[in-house]
């Protein structure tokens, strides 16, 4: 047998041997090629047993560096400090204050004598002052919208435009006018009056804040009747910029209705009713988008009227044939709170169709 590392048939001719003994595991001859056995593996057996022939690196961890760090904080806090003073900007703007509870005058007129009155409304306002008026919104003429130094031309016929619906809506409409619903007014108002509005109508008082007859134009539904759908207005309406956030409108018009006493036919006489509504709006750059309107001022005159009467809540008008009782309004007592100090005028005899 030969030793280890030795070809099956001894050393070969001519092979190194004694101090060349460590090549010899680097020497093949061969006899020791043919003793090897040879195996070829399959194609399926190759793709079994593939490795690849360079290690895959394990995936870094990517970190973000110092600056992107740095950079993300400064836009976080930039965002931050921007919500915060929108939130709680020290120097706000008329914008975001509260309106101003609306202040309301309602005064009476009574007449000298006799209401005039006819069967034909058609009559009454051809020997009136009303005569040559226009019929319903017709009546309300917006005049023309010139930008001021902080509001474009749109947003001037917006304010007036926004405050010849008030009117329409608080004087002219039948439903208002005979006691019904109020919601075609009170939608036009800015959110922050509507508790006082709605106030007014749950709790009426006369103390100049809470009167119904300050916010709209309405009738005692058991007394008075429309005798004609067709209302005679006449008046002006004015736009003016108060300061960069704020737009105030002011409105002055005569309305003349022609009433009969309700439940008695169209054959009862018919008599006019005028009433004077001096109003003042105000709008800050929300209430011109949203459409709405905060009423700061409201100042009605209306007759005929008796003095006596309480025209806070509805008005009652005295119709054809009736006259005011003698006296002056209601006693007012200096001592008490809250209520307004009552107030009466005189109904001019001009004021009165001339039949």
């Amino acid at each position: 047998m030969g030793g280890p590392g030795e070809p099956p048939e001894g050393t070969p001719e001519g092979a190194p041997a004694g101090g060349e003994d460590e090549y010899r595991s680097v020497v093949f001859d061969e006899s020791f090629v043919r003793a090897a056995r040879l195996q070829e593996y399959s194609a399926q057996e190759r793709l079994d047993d593939h490795t690849h022939a360079v290690r895959r690196r394990p995936a870094r961890h990517r970190r973000l560096s110092k600056q992107a760090v740095i950079l993300v904080l400064l836009i976080a806090v930039a965002f931050g400090t921007a919500i915060y003073m929108g939130v709680r900007h020290p120097y706000q703007t008329p914008a975001a204050q509260r309106p101003e509870p609306l202040r309301m005058t309602v005064i009476p007129l009574a007449p000298p004598g006799p209401v005039p009155g006819a069967e034909k409304p058609a009559d009454l306002f051809a020997h009136s002052q009303a005569a040559q008026f226009r019929v319903g919104a017709s009546g309300i003429n917006l005049p023309s919208a010139r930008r001021t130094s902080h509001f474009s031309d749109g947003q001037v016929m917006a304010a007036l435009t926004t405050a010849k619906d008030y009117l329409v809506e608080s004087s002219l409409d039948p439903d208002v006018l005979t006691g019904g619903a109020v919601r075609s007014a009170r939608i036009l108002l800015d959110p922050q009056q509507l508790d006082q509005f709605d106030e007014s109508f749950a709790h009426p008082a006369a103390d100049g804040r809470h009167a119904p007859t300050g916010w709209l134009v309405r009738f005692d539904p058991t007394k008075t009747a429309l005798a004609t759908p067709g209302i005679r207005v006449h008046g002006t309406l004015h736009a003016t910029e108060t300061d960069k956030n704020t737009l105030e409108v002011t409105s002055d018009h005569t309305f003349v209705y022609a009433l009969r006493p309700a439940g008695k036919g169209e054959h009862a006489k018919a008599s006019l009713f005028t009433v004077r509504r001096e109003l003042q709006f105000r709008f800050d750059r929300d209430d011109l988008r949203m459409r709405q309107a905060e009423l700061l001022v409201s100042y009605m005159q209306a007759g005929p009227l008796a003095c006596s009467a309480d025209a806070a809540n509805q008005l009652r008008p005295l119709l054809a044939g009736q006259k005011a009782k003698a006296g002056g309004p209601a006693g007012t007592d200096p001592y008490a709170t809250g209520d307004a100090t009552a107030l009466c005028g005189s109904l001019a005899a001009t004021a009165q169709p001339s039949l």
